[in-house]
């Protein structure tokens, strides 16, 4: 669809809007806004004020995502995908700046060096490189037209996907490890040979195993460190699924409370206070938030958990599922196919992440920092989780659009035929 078909009067038009997609945003919104209020005790302990000023920041956030859902779903498809690869440059542009030591752009938080400032705006440059890379990918693997075709951007594709996701692992191994598996699915959607699918995972386990055994029999257990590169962190990721296992032979009598595990260690307690109840202890009554470092943002799930019990957890996990089962049913009655691939691949980002993020706080995987979408604290997931349903949207928006086109045009030819005198 070109810009000549897009009238003036018309471009705010809500005749089209996608409303389920807008319904499942605001349900979103209102349980983010909830659970803040609820895991917010610290932020407001530390700020010295009432439990609301610590909120209001992220409330504007989210006021602020809102509105640029509302402006991107009147953004034709087609200049979406062309923006893709300018955000993709200049994310991976920042991302790399941030290898070189010394750079004053960046902002360490939390002990991780996956910020950038500029002009006084913290933001994580790998937020807009998942969005963009999703959009080039999906966009590349559309134009397969032939084997030749599948070859050449399987190649185009892997390549901007190691280019993209280097960067990002030195800072974040989950989140490279979860836009690899998200560019693997769209890959098995475009319908690439298995050939090229099944020889891309099987070397990737071999790196990781291999990287794995490094680190364990190479640096912990002879007790050496890694100071400097881009695999610096690399003991820490291999130190957190070692405990993740090492934790399930623990005596319960001999445990015992270290920095380490004490993070995870008072997410399972608040856990374990929900599942007593169905409904847990009721919003604004946990215990654990006042106990937990960051109740707000990575283990915000464990207090809705403790809040809510398992029809809560429940219901929110429905909730994430339902945006991928509209996305799937949206993407089915999709003519457009570049469309289609873009929308599912956003969507699974979207669900993945909210799954890997629920499983940590729940113990039943390794630490991984994932925000819970648009429902944890921060601005940059906020906006960018904000970006998704706009783009989502406006998929759904000028494809409610064509078809009321092909329609009235199906109808209009009806109007138009000759009457026939049967009797004659």
């Amino acid at each position: 669809m070109s810009l000549s078909d897009y009238r003036i009067s018309d471009i705010f038009s809500r005749k089209y809007i996608d409303r389920p997609f807008w319904i499942l945003f605001a349900i979103l919104i209102i349980v983010a806004i909830i659970a803040l209020f609820s895991a917010g005790s610290t932020l407001a302990y530390d700020a010295g004020t009432s439990a609301v000023s610590p909120i209001l920041k992220q409330i504007v956030f989210i006021v602020i995502g809102v509105a640029m859902a509302f402006l991107v779903q009147y953004v034709p498809t087609w200049m979406i995908r062309g923006s893709g690869y300018g955000l993709l440059a200049l994310s991976l542009l920042m991302l790399y700046s941030m290898m070189i030591p010394g750079n004053p752009f960046v902002v360490t938080i939390n002990g991780a060096g996956r910020w950038f400032n500029l002009f006084g705006f913290t933001f994580q440059p790998s937020e807009l490189a998942k969005l963009s890379l999703i959009i080039v990918v999906a966009d590349l693997l559309t134009r397969i037209r032939s084997n030749e075709d599948a070859r050449r951007y399987f190649y185009w594709t892997l390549g901007l996907t190691l280019v993209t996701i280097f960067p990002i692992m030195t800072g974040n191994l989950s989140t490279a490890l979860l836009l690899a598996g998200v560019i693997l699915l769209l890959w098995f959607l475009a319908r690439l040979p298995w050939k090229y699918i099944l020889s891309t995972i099987g070397i990737a386990l071999l790196v990781l195993c291999m990287g794995y055994l490094i680190v364990e029999f190479g640096f912990i257990r002879q007790h050496r460190t890694i100071k400097s590169g881009p695999f610096k962190r690399a003991i820490t990721w291999v130190g957190r699924v070692d405990d993740m296992f090492a934790e399930r032979n623990t005596d319960a009598a001999e445990f015992r409370l270290t920095d380490d595990n004490y993070q995870r260690s008072i997410a399972k307690v608040a856990v374990a206070r929900g599942g007593k109840s169905p409904i847990g202890v009721l919003p604004g009554n946990s215990k654990e938030r006042d106990y937990l470092p960051l109740a707000f943002a990575d283990y915000i799930f464990a207090i809705i958990v403790e809040e809510t019990g398992i029809i809560g957890a429940a219901g929110l996990i429905f909730l994430y599922l339902a945006i991928l089962f509209r996305a799937c049913y949206a993407s089915s009655r999709y003519a457009d196919y570049q469309a289609m691939l873009m929308v599912m691949g956003l969507a699974l980002m979207l669900t993945c992440q909210a799954l890997v993020s629920m499983a940590v706080a729940v113990g039943i995987g390794p630490v991984t920092g994932q925000p819970l979408p648009m429902i944890s604290k921060g601005g940059t997931s906020v906006i960018i989780t904000s970006l998704y349903f706009g783009i989502m949207m406006a998929v759904a928006r000028e494809q409610n659009e064509l078809s009321a086109r092909q329609q009235a045009a199906i109808d209009d030819s009806f109007n138009d035929a000759p009457d026939i005198d049967l009797e004659n």
